[in-house]
């Protein structure tokens, strides 16, 4: 199994290797072919591995790949832990990302940098492998840093365009905050558990459940600190607030990276991280209530952004941030098996979205704003109805594969008792109704109505009926079939049938999914309970406003808009959090640098010690060399005055004068 699983990592790197390095030998077919290949092989044997351990009976795989060094005792290794949830993820890592992979050979085609974005993702997926295959703290900030770089520069892509270099700047310095916080949680668990090894950590967590440490003069249990700062990494990756900002802006690279980020791997990094230190985050009532409390804010909130957004990506992308946000809600209130599960339907449809976004925008001669759409199903058949199911399965429709991740996380949040549960019930139940909003909003703006479209791109659209290409259609119709009917296959044994194991362990006392499971009769009951659930009725109610307000009366939009316009001015403006890090921070540090380089490093040290130093010494210099005339008369007489001074003090002191 051993060479199995280093297959499924290398493979990507190997085609990330062949594509950036021999791109221009090789020629644009050719790297997509391998690079393709390569996610095809690790997708294949993903799957392969999940079937083993699901249905073959492999055992947990835990061994060391390759060691590093041993420095004071502390082994820093490559190592891989591959159990249900690792495997789990490695087929939506690379399943996804296979799909993306098809799809660029359509959008990206015309693209001077084609072998070099195909190089990228196939990086991307390696590393996205790397982080969830580790089975040490080491190996897991490899990964956490390498997706990160990856996606500075997918974001980045463009780096001709400026908004794209300030937003891959911007993803790189939010996300050095929450590493910081990372960085902090690795070093207090390796300070206060003595290893770096999850299973070596766990077991010393488990041991010593009380430990303290001093903490700003107070006392605090080291696995609420450690969790929280950990969190923290989480938080950047995950963009939850108020690390969120860089993900809408993530929107300046191209469309499939957009989908590859916000469905399978950057942001899906935290939620496995929490999911995968269960054992030290459920030794801790507080860190859980932290990531329930900003889980369900995220969800409510940037949620609520998605309503006034006019790009079209950009209404998926704050869609990403509230999902997201119940993916924490689920950590939050211990239904760690919950939040995996939406992780992996969410992948899909929200893949699903994405892609079908960039065909719109391809098809529209790279048109983004709604405003500029309408009516778009007649020319765009495929999409359309790929992107209705997509939409379908995000609201919470039932039988749709979303209806079962999301709803069982919403009745496993009114279970919970934890701090903050009452709160993150509200913010969720809310937030049905807000993405059946949103998301109708969008689909009913780009393919109902009436034609807005810019008459460029209608005259480009209307001669070139098959501008999307079948190479990008099929991938939507791919991930159409999970997007639908995944959660119904599946939500029996990954929610309530213990599949995880001891991959995710949970306190018998916080497991709320157990609760639950007393009432689950099969996906088939579960569907069928819509029909008295509060949940259901409020994704009806977002999708008939949203109908009525984009489709029926939509004359009614100005006078709402100028009766809410405070309301809406805060929605546009999202909340200031990108005025206040702009202008406080990093305008606040700009200014402070400016100050210090003017003031310390102009003034003090050039012009004061270093300047100040060599004109000092020019002065005396000066003063110096007039002393030295040549003259013997001035130098005996300079000598007679010397002497004079000399005897005066021998006198003085000798008679008390001084």
């Amino acid at each position: 199994m051993k060479t199995i699983y280093l297959l499924i990592v290398l493979a990507p790197l190997f085609g990330a290797a062949v594509a950036g390095l021999a791109g221009s030998r090789i020629g644009r077919a050719n790297a997509h072919r391998v690079t393709v290949a390569a996610v095809g092989l690790s997708a294949a044997l993903s799957l392969w591995v999940l079937y083993q351990h699901v249905w073959g009976g492999a055992p947990v795989f835990n061994e060391t790949i390759y060691q590093w060094a041993v420095a004071g005792g502390i082994n820093l290794e490559v190592g891989f832990l591959v159990d249900r949830l690792t495997a789990l993820m490695m087929v939506v890592v690379t399943s996804v990302s296979l799909a993306v992979h098809v799809y660029t050979i359509g959008y990206m085609h015309d693209d001077a940098g084609y072998q070099r974005f195909f190089s990228y993702i196939n990086l991307f997926t390696f590393s996205m492998l790397m982080l969830v295959m580790a089975n040490n703290f080491l190996q897991l900030f490899f990964g956490w840093e390498a997706v990160g770089l990856v996606s500075y520069l997918l974001i980045g892509f463009w780096y001709r365009k400026e908004t794209a270099i300030f937003a891959n700047l911007k993803a790189f310095l939010v996300n050095r905050v929450g590493d910081f916080g990372f960085l902090l949680g690795i070093a207090a668990v390796l300070m206060y558990y003595g290893s770096l090894d999850y299973a070596e950590v766990f077991a010393a967590a488990d041991a010593a459940p009380a430990m303290t440490m001093q903490l700003f003069g107070t006392e605090a249990l080291v696995a609420t600190v450690a969790a929280i700062l950990l969190f923290i990494g989480a938080m950047g990756k995950s963009a939850q607030v108020p690390l969120h900002v860089w993900l809408p802006d993530s929107m300046e690279g191209p469309t499939p990276i957009s989908a590859l980020i916000h469905a399978a791997t950057m942001v899906t990094a935290g939620i496995f991280l929490v999911a995968r230190m269960s054992p030290l985050f459920e030794l801790s009532d507080a860190a859980l209530s932290v990531v329930l409390i900003l889980g369900a804010i995220t969800a409510l909130f940037m949620g609520l952004v998605g309503l006034v957004q006019n790009d079209i990506k950009r209404v998926i992308a704050y869609s990403t941030l509230s999902q997201l946000g119940y993916m924490f809600v689920a950590l939050g209130a211990s239904a760690y098996a919950a939040a995996v599960f939406h992780v992996m339907t969410h992948a899909f449809f929200k893949a699903l979205l994405f892609l079908g976004a960039g065909a719109v925008i391809v098809a529209l001669h790279h048109e983004q704003d709604m405003r500029r759409m309408g009516n778009l199903r007649r020319y765009l058949p495929i999409t359309h109805v790929t992107m209705l199911l997509g939409t379908l399965a995000l609201v919470g429709t039932p039988f749709f594969s979303g209806y079962y991740s999301k709803d069982v996380i919403i009745e496993a949040v009114a279970l919970s008792d934890r701090f903050g549960a009452g709160f993150a019930y509200i913010a969720v139940l809310l937030g049905v109704f807000i993405t059946a909003l949103y998301s109708f909003r969008l689909y009913f703006l780009v393919f109902w109505g009436e034609e807005r479209i810019d008459p460029h791109a209608k005259a480009h659209i209307s001669h070139l009926p098959r501008y999307v290409l079948p190479v990008m259609e099929w991938p939507l119709i791919a991930l159409a079939v999970p997007s639908v009917v995944i959660g119904y296959l599946t939500i029996d044994a990954m929610v309530f049938g213990g599949f995880f194991g001891n991959a995710i362990q949970v306190l018998p006392a916080n497991d709320v999914l157990a609760i639950k499971a007393e009432s689950f009769h099969g996906p088939f009951a579960f569907g069928l309970h819509a029909a008295v659930n509060p949940a259901f009725w409020l994704a009806v109610a977002g999708a008939v406003t949203a109908w009525y307000l984009y489709l029926r009366n939509p004359g009614l939009l100005p006078a709402i808009n100028q009766r809410f316009a405070p309301v809406i001015r805060v929605l546009e403006q999202k909340y200031g959090f990108d005025e206040v890090y702009s202008k406080g921070f990093a305008g606040g540090g700009r200014w402070l640098g400016s100050v210090l380089w003017r003031g310390g490093d102009q003034s003090f040290i050039d012009g004061l010690v270093v300047n100040g130093t060599a004109r000092t010494v020019g002065r005396i210099a000066s003063v110096l060399r007039g002393l030295q005339s040549g003259y013997l008369y001035h130098y005996a007489f300079a000598m007679i005055v010397g002497l004079l001074v000399l005897l005066t003090i021998f006198v003085g002191s000798s008679r008390g004068w001084f």
